[in-house]
């Protein structure tokens, strides 16, 4: 079965440890995976995952174009196993100019990483970025989720759901990192948002994994591991140990990833 992992962070080689370690600190996880393009396709392959959405975050404005032609580079350098997503900055100076930028270099849709880049979901700094998103139909893949801080908890995604309500939105970690229950109560009735599974399974059973997948329904739930943070392997196992039905199995390993970002599976 083809399988597609949609949730990987991956850095050029000159400051992959770095960014790694950092990811490490910022959750507390011994992170062991090196965090470049390679080092991924090499993962995926012992893992037998055959294709990667594949992402960074601009931490700063002044990082968003040099970070999507990174990105834009490991897609066509590898373009049946990597889709790339871009990153936007709210405070940027030009955010459509960014967008045009992004879509010009061939990427899929967006990345979000509010904790990191320090903005709360609903401020109104984020309208620009949100309402051009909508208009250009591109999904956005948003953390989401983390009771030390408030930038991206359910609460705050909620405004941004019904204040654009056609813009598509894919929130990671089951809507809401170990907020689980939270973000599927006040996420899920919102039929234009998707969720991945990416930094989840490992902090709860397989029963409580495969509840939740029950409740957004596989056809809005998409595989991603999260890597670096994950052994890719491992977390394919996880995923596995939640005994769904074959057709929930493929759905949520290919199929809403391929129609959400718009990759072309071959037959």
């Amino acid at each position: 079965m083809t399988i597609i992992d949609a949730h990987c962070h991956v850095y050029p080689e000159k400051i992959a440890l770095k960014a790694v370690e950092a990811i490490g600190s910022f959750y507390g996880i011994p992170v062991r995976c090196p965090g470049t393009p390679g080092g991924l396709a090499e993962e995926h392959g012992k893992a037998g995952i055959s294709h990667a959405v594949i992402h960074s975050v601009a931490t700063a404005p002044q990082q968003v174009r040099s970070i999507n032609r990174f990105i834009a580079a490991a897609m066509k350098e590898n373009p049946d196993r990597f889709t790339g997503l871009g990153t936007l900055h709210p405070r940027a100076e030009d955010v459509r100019a960014d967008i045009e930028d992004l879509i010009a270099l061939g990427l899929h849709g967006v990345k979000l990483h509010p904790d990191f880049q320090r903005f709360r979901l609903d401020d109104p700094v984020c309208e620009t970025m949100f309402s051009i998103c909508q208009e250009m139909d591109l999904p956005v893949l948003i953390h989401t989720g983390d009771p030390r801080y408030d930038f991206s908890n359910p609460d705050r995604l909620v405004p941004v759901l019904k204040r654009f309500s056609r813009l598509r939105v894919i929130g990671a970690h089951f809507g809401g990192w170990s907020l689980w229950e939270e973000a599927a109560e006040k996420l899920s009735g919102f039929a234009q948002m998707c969720v991945d599974t990416s930094s989840s399974l490992y902090a709860m059973t397989p029963e409580a994994g495969a509840r939740l997948v029950r409740i957004w329904g596989a056809e809005r739930c998409i595989f991603g591991t999260d890597y670096p943070m994950w052994d890719t392997a491992e977390e394919l196992k996880r995923f596995h140990e939640m005994k769904l039905t074959a057709a929930e199995e493929e759905q949520i390993l290919w199929k809403t990833a391929a129609r959400v970002y718009g990759i072309t599976v071959p037959e």
